[in-house]
């Protein structure tokens, strides 16, 4: 079989041009009037239809309601309604409800729809983005190095159809990146957004804890899991973002909202950062691989050419497994409360779940309460740097169905080269973007991860965007689409 370097390239039609162009432009199309909401979901369900059946990003498609809510737009656009996002269809991971449709969680343990929008949706609507569906995703968004289950299948890699995505929001990260939907809903409790971006190509922020509302769940995963968007340009996600940002009455948290929108912080030079480049892991063993390695060590001597000050500093990470994983099982042991049919997962998610009912006292409360010491110790890197390089992952995609019919803990410990990098962060709660960096030798994506201190989003995205300038990556796509 070729790699995704050897197959030829399809030439590209108008309307893929089209599905490619991105959020931003097909807004300044729409408030012109060069195309219309409808058109542009048809042209995306058309491809869905014809890619899906090869990558399985989508639990269900939501056509008719898709187009009523592209004419809404158009009324809205008609009557001189303008927003990045009024009339730019987009996607929706399926642990976020949509009233009307069928919140699975990856599973089949949910039959009623939900009967009420999730405040992101709600905000969604407001702005008039019409939604395509609902996207794939491990059950209870338990696995960071894939998406399969035994309700949906298995999630493809646009880039080579025989390997993983990553997980969980595995299917908003093939849609976006095979041009299923422009931009698209992910959620992040430890690797969620940043994985399945760095390995489809994509540009993927975890926002900083109570950024975005996690409502009706006034707190996920105990604080771990946040939301936020994946799209093929910083930009793009940037207003995705904008659009959904602020907390709401019944959250848990609430971030301090920064001094300037997220699309504009897009737009502007970073000015000159001190950057921390390091490769050290938080969990032992776990090494990064060659691919990982050349992706930080290209884009450390990207950033000194661009002006940047970048030296070798690892943060004091220390043993985290008793910190990060209560919470993780805990906030599992929850979800899976929560189903109509919780007997229908599957048995590893079931045993997962088992462990996080025993740590749901005791175990969890002191790993909360080590939030602050913790986080001393490890973002006193940030006195001297204002950004830390490090790997999005310890190695590239693997291939599908790897750890199928495995038992919990091998599994579990199966997505450790995927969860090293990046689980840190939710239990600090602050902001981590995954960022193109090239392609391997076999045409696959590489990606970085850059961190901020709770609150600095901004700085993310302006040294995203200017890393973007100078190594654009946006035009490349891949095979499947």
């Amino acid at each position: 079989m070729s790699t995704p370097s050897q197959r030829p390239a399809r030439a590209s039609t108008p309307g893929d041009d089209l599905a490619f162009a991105g959020v931003d432009r097909l807004s300044e199309l729409l408030r012109a009037g060069e195309v219309t909401p409808r058109e542009l979901v048809e042209l995306y369900l058309a491809r869905i239809e014809r890619l899906d059946p090869k990558l399985n990003a989508f639990v269900s498609v939501r056509a008719d309601a898709a187009l009523a809510e592209a004419d809404a737009a158009h009324g809205r656009l008609r009557a001189g309604e303008s927003g990045p996002l009024l009339g730019v269809p987009v996607a929706v991971k399926d642990n976020v409800d949509i009233a009307g449709e069928i919140t699975g969680y990856g599973t089949g343990a949910n039959e009623t729809p939900a009967t009420v929008d999730a405040e992101v949706v709600r905000r969604l609507r407001a702005e008039g983005a019409p939604m395509l569906g609902k996207t794939a995703q491990p059950e209870l968004e338990i696995w960071g190095h894939m998406t399969e289950s035994q309700t949906h299948g298995v999630t493809r890699n646009p880039w080579d159809s025989a390997r993983t995505t990553g997980g969980s929001s595995g299917g908003t990260a093939a849609a976006v990146a095979a041009g299923l939907a422009p931009a698209g809903l992910g959620s992040d409790g430890g690797a969620s957004i940043r994985v399945p971006a760095g390995l489809c190509g994509l540009f993927g922020l975890k926002p900083t804890r109570g950024r975005i509302s996690t409502l009706p769940d006034p707190e996920r995963w105990h604080g771990l899991t946040v939301l936020g968007g994946l799209a093929r340009r910083v930009l793009d996600a940037a207003l995705f973002d904008d659009a959904l940002r602020g907390a709401a009455a019944g959250d848990a948290h609430a971030a301090p909202e920064p001094q300037t929108s997220f699309a504009d912080a897009a737009r502007r030079d970073p000015g000159r950062l001190r950057v921390a480049m390091s490769l050290k892991g938080t969990i032992p063993g776990v090494k990064a691989g060659s691919t990982a390695r050349r992706a930080v060590e290209e884009t450390a001597e990207l950033l000194r050419s661009l002006g940047h000050e970048v030296a070798e500093r690892d943060p004091r990470y220390g043993q985290l497994f008793p910190d990060i994983v209560p919470p993780y099982l805990a906030g599992l042991a929850d979800d899976a409360a929560k189903l109509e049919h919780p007997e229908r997962l599957e048995g590893r998610t079931r045993r997962m779940a088992a462990v996080g009912r025993r740590v749901q006292g005791r175990l969890l409360l002191r790993a909360l309460r080590r939030q602050p010491k913790v986080a001393e110790r490890i973002n006193a890197i940030f006195a001297d740097h204002e950004v830390l390089l490090t790997p999005v992952t310890a190695a590239q995609p693997e291939p599908v169905q790897r750890w199928r019919g495995k038992g919990a803990v091998r599994t579990f410990n199966g997505s450790g080269p995927y969860v090293t990098y990046t689980a840190i962060w939710n239990y600090l709660g602050q902001p981590a973007a995954a960022v193109p960096a090239g392609f391997d030798e076999e045409g696959l994506p590489m990606a970085v991860q850059i961190v901020a201190p709770a609150g600095d989003e901004t700085t993310l995205l302006s040294l995203a965007a200017q890393l973007e300038r100078a190594r654009p990556w946006a035009d490349r796509r891949p095979p499947v689409s």
